[in-house]
């Protein structure tokens, strides 16, 4: 059996093409066979008062995809661009293969794997905002990145 398979904890959540969906009071597990289904934790979610750094933005600019609240095209430009910019700050291999991951989902239209791509970076930004001086000090580092532009507009949004 191929597709996806979803491990659900009880009460858990999951947005299925639009639709919320709502688990037991036992763990499941739900085998996803059509392709391109678009699905999402609500838990995995990122919120627009949450998209509050620029890999979490390119974030959210995915989960709008999955969601349908933003145009494809012009939000798959958004992603490549973002990501475009995230590669000028993460610099070390592994970064860059998630942001080549990302990329090359984009360019194939799945924004599932690119949102999963991209929050493999969450942990790594996380460490360099903490490390970067305080914002009155701002030395250029990833909060002032012109991804400080991407205006969030909705709260969740759908995976495949």
């Amino acid at each position: 059996m191929s597709g996806l398979v979803l491990k659900l904890g009880p009460k858990e959540r999951v947005l299925v093409n639009g639709a919320v969906i709502e688990n037991g009071d036992r763990r499941a597990r739900i085998s996803i066979l059509t392709p391109g289904a678009n699905i999402l934790r609500l838990k995995d979610a990122i919120h627009p008062e949450e998209a509050t750094t620029p890999v979490r933005r390119v974030c959210y600019i995915a989960q709008l995809v999955l969601s349908g609240d933003a145009d494809a095209e012009e939000a798959r430009l958004q992603l490549l661009r973002g990501i475009e910019q995230l590669s000028q700050v993460f610099l070390d291999e592994d970064s860059r293969i998630q942001l080549a991951a990302a990329t090359r989902a984009v360019n194939e239209g799945q924004a599932y794997q690119a949102l999963k791509a991209l929050r493999a970076l969450l942990p790594r930004e996380e460490r360099l905002l903490a490390a970067a001086p305080a914002p009155n000090g701002d030395s250029g580092g990833p909060r002032s990145s012109a991804l400080g532009s991407a205006e969030p507009r909705r709260a969740m949004g759908r995976a495949q």
